[in-house]
């Protein structure tokens, strides 16, 4: 069977749009890194807990409210967790 001659173009305008996402992603981690930073610092000079268990419960119900798919709320769950997670170890080291 043929293959529509578009399809490539097709193919190359999807992919194009996917790595323009992916890139708009990757800046507004970075960005989210560089507050986070900010705050662990400020908190640390105030000798305050930087971890907020109750922050953290509060910010996956928010966000969970905010979800409007499709993107499910157990994939919500998943991704905020690992940036969670990467953003204590990204910020540990305070230079």
């Amino acid at each position: 069977m043929a293959s529509d001659p578009q399809s490539g173009y097709v193919i190359r305008q999807m992919r194009d749009a996917i790595l323009d996402t992916d890139l708009k992603i990757l800046q507004l981690i970075n960005q989210r890194l560089t507050m986070v930073k900010r705050l662990r610092e400020y908190k640390e000079a105030q000798e305050m807990p930087f971890v907020d268990p109750e922050r953290e419960r509060w910010m996956h119900q928010y966000l969970q409210g905010a979800n409007r798919g499709p993107l499910s709320p157990a994939g919500l769950d998943a991704i905020y967790d690992r940036i969670l997670e990467l953003t204590k170890r990204e910020t540990a080291d305070i230079s």
